[in-house]
């Protein structure tokens, strides 16, 4: 399996509901480092796993929606715990539709899958993996 990865930074305020995370309930903020790795079995005809620039591009364009933010003032995550596990998959799953739609190139639509890694911090980290 062939790959590349791509990073960027996302900075998020939230807070969490239920004991489990203790002072983590009140509002805090949270600088992630993201990296985006695109997968595949073998590489298309211009001997690529997909355009670095490109998913670099529509990696910054996905987190742009959310950098920034409070995301218990977002109505997407209303009622939901932002936790990094939980953006790792939301982060993915918005890369999975900009392949879908094109938009990182008609060679990336015969991509395997991709995996989202949120740096927390430099001794935790958490990721989503999924298929396309």
């Amino acid at each position: 399996m062939f790959s590349i990865t791509v990073r960027d930074h996302v900075m998020i305020a939230h807070s969490f509901r239920g004991e489990v995370f203790g002072p983590a309930q009140r509002l805090h903020g949270a600088t992630y480092v993201v990296d985006a790795t695109f997968r595949r079995a073998d590489l298309d005809a211009d001997n690529i796993v997909v355009d670095i620039g490109l998913a670099t591009q529509e990696l910054g364009a996905v987190l742009a929606d959310l950098n920034y933010r409070n995301l218990d003032d977002e109505p997407a995550f209303a009622g939901v715990n932002t936790s990094t596990e939980f953006l790792a998959k939301v982060i993915a799953d918005r890369l999975a539709e900009k392949v879908h739609a094109g938009a990182l190139g008609e060679g990336a639509r015969d991509l395997a899958g991709i995996t989202v890694v949120l740096h927390e911090s430099h001794v935790a980290r958490a990721s989503y993996e999924r298929s396309l």
